[in-house]
């Protein structure tokens, strides 16, 4: 296992996405939703022009809820990612000037900004005290991994459980 520090220009960025960026706590479903079924519609893709082979088999985008451990789980069977995938994609986050994002932003509608900046997996924050998430690639030969935050900048990567391809993402607490 491993651990690291996202990768953040500023220390800041966690309150700002949770307080300023989604304004309406509901949103971070329909980001982890719309990421899931993005996931499906890439392996599609990558199997309809020959690079994916393997029987694509139910592409459904799954989310259930455990109320005895208040925690939400979103579920699918898209391309997944290898670890250096979740390195680039979850812990460095491609938003440089969080304070001109915040002036430039402060008087539009927050509906517009979604899905603009590549910051919707983060939304989970604003119900989730810890996000796990654990993916497996559809390349061959790769490692499930699992990557664990707990809403500050730090994070960790390890080795994780999962037999078909596809991402598993656990927000708990969750509410």
């Amino acid at each position: 296992m491993r651990t690291g520090q996202i990768s953040v220009q500023s220390e800041n960025i966690f309150p700002i996405i949770k307080k300023f960026l989604y304004t309406d706590q509901e949103i971070f479903i329909r980001e982890l939703v719309s990421n899931a079924v993005d996931a499906s519609k890439k392996i599609q893709t990558l199997s309809r022009i020959g690079e994916y082979s393997d029987d694509l088999g139910d592409l459904k985008v799954e989310v259930s809820i455990d109320e005895k451990k208040k925690t939400l789980t979103i579920s699918d069977y898209g391309v997944g990612m290898t670890d250096e995938e979740v390195e680039k994609y979850i812990t460095q986050l491609a938003f440089s000037g969080a304070t001109e994002f915040v002036n430039q932003w402060k008087d539009k509608d927050p509906d517009q900004m979604i899905g603009h900046f590549g910051l919707g997996f983060y939304s989970a924050f604003m119900v989730a005290k810890q996000v796990t998430l654990v993916s497996k690639s559809y390349k061959k030969d790769t490692e499930v991994v699992k990557w664990e935050c707990d809403g500050t900048t730090s994070y960790s990567i390890d080795k994780g459980k999962r037999k078909k391809r596809g991402y598993r993402c656990n927000l708990a607490p969750y509410g």
